[in-house]
């Protein structure tokens, strides 16, 4: 990997980890044609994407920090210092409580199928193109019956565990983390916006665990030289992450997500074409 490859991927990382149109996808697609992955050790890859996903968790960071901070205060203050039951409890604590409750599945599903998330299948461009397909055609249904009406404040413990187990489905390639989520909030009444608010605040747990996770696994197979690329990488997804999601909660306040619905679908039909035509390998 060269240095403008890392920052093409960094660029890439920071820019699909939060439209609702799979960065593993694009990465995974990229990576192929770069000649970056290799078909002996597929897990050095997904180490790679799980650490450059550190980046977009600092461009979460960075722009919800205030939100984070008082869901931090609050939640400890209610629970800790001045124990109140959860009928009492401050609005930004029982969003943490939701949160919590959100990422229990993702947990549950990837430490019990880690080794298959790893593998070499999860990197088959026909399952990522099909899953970017299918999720778009979801996407696109859940546009059609919403209601829109739903603010983050409006968020009940069911929502938040139906999209929590959204979120587990993003394990699979082509999925998309703030797509299957934000599909979800969609079916369950939320505003787009707050759809995706909601989503990019659920994903701190499951993107710090599974990119120091990665990190601490892929130390001993990076060099001196692996090190710095992906720092580039990182950096990069974080300020391209942080430009993204300022982007689309402005765009989602006044236009619906069916431009990623029809971009997931022709991205997934060029892949497979490409596929057809042997000008990459499945």
């Amino acid at each position: 990997m060269s240095y403008i490859e890392a920052i093409l991927l960094g660029i890439i990382q920071g820019l699909t980890e939060f439209l609702p149109i799979s960065s593993t996808g694009h990465l995974t697609v990229v990576g192929k044609l770069l000649g970056l992955i290799s078909e002996e050790n597929p897990e050095r890859w997904t180490a790679f994407i799980a650490i450059v996903q550190i980046g977009t968790l600092v461009a979460i960071l960075t722009y919800f920090y205030k939100d984070i901070i008082n869901i931090i205060t609050d939640f400890f203050r209610d629970n800790l210092f001045d124990r109140k039951g959860f009928k009492a409890q401050s609005e930004n604590s029982k969003l943490g409580w939701y949160i919590i409750l959100g990422t229990i599945p993702v947990v549950i599903i990837g430490l019990g199928f880690k080794d298959v998330i790893e593998g070499a299948l999860t990197k088959n461009l026909y399952l990522i193109a099909s899953s970017l397909i299918a999720l778009g055609i979801i996407l696109s249904l859940a546009e059609m019956v919403g209601k829109f009406k739903k603010d983050l404040k409006e968020i009940t413990w069911l929502d938040s565990l139906l999209i929590g187990i959204a979120q587990s489905f993003a394990l699979i390639p082509g999925s998309s983390r703030s797509g299957t989520t934000i599909t979800a909030g969609l079916f369950l009444g939320l505003k787009r916006e707050t759809a995706a608010r909601f989503s990019f605040l659920l994903s701190v747990p499951a993107i710090a665990g599974s990119g120091l996770l990665e990190l601490f696994e892929a130390l001993e197979y990076i060099d001196a030289d692996g090190i710095l690329k992906l720092i580039i990488a990182t950096i990069t997804a974080a300020i391209s992450g942080y430009l993204t999601i300022e982007f689309l909660l402005r765009f989602l306040k006044k236009h619906s997500t069916l431009v990623f619905v029809f971009y997931r679908i022709a991205i997934g039909l060029i892949i497979i074409g490409l596929l057809q035509f042997g000008i990459i390998t499945a």
